[in-house]
């Protein structure tokens, strides 16, 4: 016998889901000529980006955001990095629609996964890569105070040696903490933050 699904732990409306997903999608919107460029005949992280940007922007949750989510996954095994990382942040953004309202730090990958891997395109392309903190700050001018508070309702997420999943550990200790990238800052300000304790820098390249 199938097992009962587990019960939210909280409210999630469909308008903080929006939010998530504009957070997402803008995150995506920057890198995704990096994947187009180096795969111009693969429309499969574009597709879902679109798809992204319709539910964002009001559309229902339909299975294409599923089935968009997983080609643009699939695209991204085929690339190299930053491509790759263009194709799993486009990817992310339609996967974003199905963050579930459960108290479980894994679903924050729904939040912060994409806005990581755009943190990592942003630094490795190869035409005026940006520094770690701007990388960062580009991602964190993002964001809206709903995504905040949408954040907070969920345990904070471990931080790893892994790529990824370091930058989305730092990621979420930012929003938290609400450090000096808030949006009524320039983006001159907001360029010269840096994490506390991080293991990165604006010389020895991506995050490892």
């Amino acid at each position: 016998m199938a097992s009962n699904p587990r019960p939210p732990d909280f409210v999630l409306t469909s308008d903080e889901l929006r939010a998530v997903s504009a957070f997402a999608v803008a995150c995506a919107e920057q890198v995704i000529g990096l994947f187009e460029a180096a795969h111009p005949t693969d429309i499969r992280p574009r597709a879902a980006l679109n798809a992204a940007r319709v539910f964002a922007d009001g559309g229902r949750r339909t299975k294409e955001l599923r089935v968009t989510a997983v080609a643009a996954h699939r695209a991204a095994r085929t690339a190299e990095p930053p491509a790759a990382h263009a194709a799993v942040a486009a990817g992310d953004a339609a996967a974003s629609a199905y963050l579930h309202p459960l108290a479980d730090a894994e679903q924050v990958g729904h939040i912060l996964r994409g806005p990581a891997h755009c943190v990592l395109a942003l630094r490795q392309r190869a035409v005026e890569p940006l520094t770690y903190p701007q990388a960062m700050a580009a991602v964190l001018n993002t964001v809206s105070p709903e995504v905040i508070r949408v954040l907070l309702r969920y345990p904070r997420v471990g931080h790893r040696r892994r790529e990824v999943a370091a930058v989305m550990g730092e990621l979420d200790a930012c929003l938290r903490e609400r450090q000096p990238w808030l949006p009524e800052r320039s983006p001159q300000d907001a360029a010269q933050w840096s994490p506390r304790q991080s293991p990165h820098d604006t010389t020895h390249g991506s995050p490892r």
